[in-house]
């Protein structure tokens, strides 16, 4: 007989829901400060340190702020650490197509915003993760080919494509590791990468784009096999 597994939450993790939801529903508006704290222990009938706790949560990750002898105040409907959460436990498949979104389209800025101190640190990165691409050691190859594609974002010269690489980046260093050890998957070749410098440096976005969709398109199709 096979058991099925009951997944056990903590009153705060419960109450921290419960708060999410009630903002995604609008029910506490942005800008809005939420119910003082003992209303929110009738609320919830939750005792006052687990309201405190996930409110102190909420706050850290910034769905909340706590202002002092004021009250606490609704920053952002959707909160960050969820989203993470989510990137965390989302499949291979979407990890790669939204890597895919992210690094081709900054790929294009890099080929017509690309400075003289870009193309240095493209170069550099590229030459050190082909120097590292036959070792053994698969730790530091993922990071030279993180520097790789953080200097093509960071050449795009968008900063809110670098936020929101950078916040995607976490989780995408695991996925990496991933891809490099599944030798069913298609490994992305030093050719790869080096058409992807060679479109940036000829300021072809529209070469650098497709190259780096090209890149990742053989890993994306072989999961959907």
């Amino acid at each position: 007989m096979i058991t099925p597994t009951i997944q056990r939450r903590s009153l705060v993790e419960q109450t921290i829901d419960a708060i999410r939801q009630l903002i995604r529903a609008k029910t506490w508006r942005v800008g809005e400060c939420i119910p003082r704290e003992v209303e929110l222990v009738e609320l919830f009938q939750v005792g006052r340190n687990t309201v405190r706790e996930a409110i102190r949560v909420l706050s850290h990750s910034g769905m909340l702020e706590v202002r002092q002898g004021d009250g606490t105040y609704v920053r952002r409907e959707l909160d960050p650490a969820e989203t993470i959460t989510r990137l965390n436990k989302s499949a291979l498949s979407d990890h790669l197509e939204m890597q895919c979104i992210l690094e081709s389209e900054a790929a294009r800025f890099a080929a017509m915003r690309r400075t003289s101190d870009d193309l240095v640190r493209l170069k550099k990165a590229l030459d050190l993760r082909a120097a590292h691409a036959s070792g053994t050691n698969v730790d530091q190859l993922i990071e030279h080919d993180r520097e790789f594609h953080e200097a093509i974002v960071d050449a795009s010269h968008n900063e809110a494509l670098q936020a929101l690489y950078g916040y995607f980046s976490s989780s995408l260093r695991v996925l990496t590791k991933t891809t490099m050890v599944n030798k069913a998957l298609p490994d992305p070749s030093h050719a790869d990468h080096h058409a992807i410098y060679e479109a940036i440096l000829s300021g072809n976005d529209e070469a650098a784009a497709q190259a780096a969709r090209g890149m990742l398109a053989p890993q994306i199709s072989r999961l959907k096999e």
